[in-house]
């Protein structure tokens, strides 16, 4: 049963006051037709699918399903460009909250932890303490979308989640049976990720309006064009916080895009209290700006970015044509929306509605 812990704030306006850094401008990614093995350069520099190994007693740790986890001790497997084999000791242990629910997914998400000596120093995992490894939960395709999902936010800005696409194979050592491979995403740790854009991770539950507003707008924005309504800063649900100094104001990072309209996993639905018919309907839920003005250099960013967007799902082998095909017609959507003014005014002002639902706090799926 899903459910939601809901609040809601005085409903505030603002103005922004200039941008505060020019974004980052990236061509579209380059999107894997083929699995092969990867050069050693970083983690995150290359979008071909890694192919990885847990080996060791998997039964217990994909059957630990419990709130405190134990780690369990693995090895990693992956092949070098040359074809030899990298062996890696790590800990592993089972995380996350709806997707960890056996009777809501077939695999509960992963995090491996790296030792602070050893092999792993010199190998493709070098730069890495601990990775989560999102496992499919209703089946691969669901996966495969959610991992372009993070491709268009790296689009938007470098202060973004970087994931890599893996196929995963599993050996038990206790238990012979064949488990077929899958598709696994790798992702950035949240301290790597702050430290690579010269920032530090901010555990403290903010309010929208006490975040910094060009990066909230962009990223409110984006949780609009995919369809996400499962975020809260409040809470810090699925939103991450860096700030590049402690005067800094904090900006958003977005994360975990499973239950969004693009993804379209059959287990998603919106929280009852957004009164939403399906996660294909859009609701913007940022906060009430009394100059609309601000979103116009927002829109120009999304416009510019289009054709790089598109081609994440066009130039994917990997999605079906039934599912690329929707997909363009929801991106579509979205910016028929964006560029009708009386439209996109009326979508965006949508928070300043008292009687609406905009300003509805969600604490997360149980």
């Amino acid at each position: 049963m899903k459910q939601h812990l809901t609040a809601r704030w005085p409903i505030l306006s603002t103005s922004i006051v200039g941008i505060y850094f020019i974004f980052f401008i990236a061509a579209a990614p380059a999107v894997p037709s083929t699995e092969e093995t990867v050069a050693e350069k970083g983690l995150f520099e290359s979008d071909t699918i890694l192919n990885i190994t847990l080996q060791g007693n998997l039964r217990n740790v994909l059957n630990d399903r419990s709130d405190l986890p134990q780690n369990f001790s693995l090895v990693l497997a992956y092949k070098k460009e040359d074809s030899t084999e990298v062996q890696l000791p790590v800990q592993v242990r089972t995380r996350g909250h709806f997707r960890r629910l056996k009777e809501n997914c077939s695999y509960p998400p992963l995090l491996i932890q790296f030792p602070t000596q050893g092999p792993h120093l010199t190998s493709l995992f070098k730069e890495q303490k601990k990775l989560k490894l999102v496992m499919p939960c209703k089946g691969d395709e669901y996966l495969i979308r959610e991992w372009l999902v993070y491709k268009i936010y790296n689009l938007v800005t470098p202060k973004s989640f970087r994931a890599r696409l893996v196929k995963v194979k599993l050996e038990d050592d206790r238990n012979k049976k064949s488990i077929a491979p899958f598709y696994g995403i790798l992702l950035e740790e949240e301290k790597q990720m702050a430290k690579r854009n010269k920032a530090v991770a901010v555990e403290q539950p903010l309010r929208p309006q006490q975040t910094q507003t060009d990066a909230f707008l962009h990223m409110a924005i984006f949780e609009y064009l995919i369809g996400n309504t499962d975020w809260s800063t409040q809470f810090q649900h699925n939103i991450k916080f860096l700030r590049t100094d402690s005067n800094s104001v904090p900006v958003t990072v977005p994360y975990d895009f499973d239950h969004s309209g693009i993804v379209n996993a059959p287990y998603a639905l919106p929280a009852e209290e957004l009164q939403l018919r399906s996660i294909r309907d859009r609701r913007y839920r940022g906060y009430c700006m009394s100059d609309l003005k601000v979103f116009e250099p927002i829109i120009a960013r999304y416009n510019q970015l289009k054709n790089d967007i598109y081609k994440i799902y066009t130039s994917c082998t990997l999605l079906d044509e039934k599912y690329i095909k929707s997909t363009l017609q929801f991106l579509d959507e979205f910016y028929a929306t964006i560029n009708n003014p009386k439209a996109w005014q009326k979508e965006f002002s949508y928070p300043c509605d008292k009687n609406g639902t905009g300003n509805v706090v969600i604490k997360g799926l149980k």
